[in-house]
């Protein structure tokens, strides 16, 4: 047995600020030794999401009670029987354990596992355990970092070099992963492209610095925060436009009639028709951004057939993180995705809730709670 402090939700929908209302409560538990094919990481560094605020505002409902926290680094220090991993090795921990083995994983397809999926829809690690207090506590995306240690599955991990700092290595696990991988995979885009990216938190942001790093001669940042704009044009944006109604018009304005690659990352059911609008004929929109349940979106129909246009989802990045973790980081080794300057700084364990505030106002990009 391992005694940890974990981050726990017992209550979704609390009222805002949540240094108030307090809908994390740090708690003192014990983990269950791994199982088979499992790991015992000492977290070192994990980063606050949209992912977990979903979570604790109630619009994406999980199993309670559970331990939250799904982008993370840290280092193994235990493994389970027929484990890969060994005593010692830092590790990248990645929201989809995938099994390697169904249908979507054989077709390259990890992001969609279907074990993988069923796991963290239910609390469970991958092998359906749950190792929290005597497995009374829900894992979060099989990784539950916001915690001292953690037991996650195998398939959730991918190993690193041990002089990357905790606190930027844990930023490759989701944030840059959806968004760099959205930009790489799912958009596709390249140097002859006009791109535009609505939403400048962590994964708009990786989005954007991918875009550039591809070669993209044009790209648009869109957000409602003036401050990210500010950031955007830093990083490599060659246009800013403040969201809002006149956006999509401002963007056409730009782009001479729309952008040829519009990646989508606020999880805003108008934003998202917003970012479909201003993708150009023949163009593609990508969506990384997670509505609520039950949220429908209405489009013209017309214009997927005359305007040639494409709508898709992009989950991960439709990334394999073992192959695109290492990636990622070679090129921010290289300086050509600088993905430090997504940190807006780091935090305590003890302080989680109040960063959840600066989450929800926008008043941070990724701020990472260091141990």
């Amino acid at each position: 047995m391992t005694t940890t402090r974990v981050s726990v939700l017992t209550e979704p929908g609390r009222d805002t600020p949540y240094a108030d209302s307090r809908p994390l409560e740090i708690t003192e538990v014990t983990l269950d030794p791994p199982g088979p094919g499992e790991l015992l990481v000492r977290i070192g560094a994990a980063g606050l999401c949209h992912s977990d605020l979903s979570v604790i505002n109630g619009s994406r409902v999980r199993p309670l009670p559970m331990a939250l926290g799904h982008e993370a680094a840290g280092e193994v220090v235990a493994v389970g029987e027929g484990a890969e991993f060994a005593v010692g090795d830092r590790v990248v921990l990645a929201f989809v354990p995938a099994c390697g083995q169904c249908p979507r994983c054989l077709a390259g397809r990890p992001a969609l596992c279907v074990p993988g999926a069923a796991a963290n829809g239910a609390g469970t690690l991958l092998g359906g355990g749950r190792r929290i207090d005597g497995g009374r506590i829900n894992h979060h995306l099989g990784v539950s970092a916001f915690s001292d240690y953690a037991v996650v599955s195998q398939q959730s991990a991918v190993k690193v070099d041990p002089d990357l700092p905790f606190e930027i290595a844990a930023l490759f696990g989701c944030a840059v992963l959806t968004g760099a991988g959205a930009a790489l995979h799912s958009a596709k885009v390249t140097p002859d492209d006009g791109v535009a990216v609505f939403g400048l938190g962590g994964v708009g942001l990786s989005a954007l610095l991918a875009a550039k790093a591809l070669g993209a001669p044009t790209i648009v940042a869109i957000d409602v925060v003036p401050a990210k704009l500010e950031l955007a044009r830093e990083l490599g944006a060659t246009h800013t436009v403040l969201g809002g109604p006149d956006a999509v018009a401002e963007i056409k304005e730009i782009t001479g009639g729309g952008a040829d690659k519009v990646i989508e990352t606020a999880g805003v059911v108008p934003v998202l028709r917003q970012a479909y609008d201003a993708a150009a004929p023949g163009g593609t929109a990508v969506t990384v951004g997670l509505p609520a349940p039950g949220r429908e979106l209405a489009l013209p129909a017309l214009s997927l057939v005359a305007e040639e246009k494409t709508l898709r989802g992009s989950y991960l990045g439709s990334c394999v993180p073992r192959r695109d973790v290492p990636r990622f980081i070679e090129m921010y080794r290289e300086g050509t995705l600088p993905v430090d300057r997504l940190l807006s700084g780091t935090l305590a364990l003890e302080e989680i809730n109040a960063g959840f505030d600066r989450l929800h106002t926008g008043e941070a990009v990724r701020q990472v709670v260091l141990f």
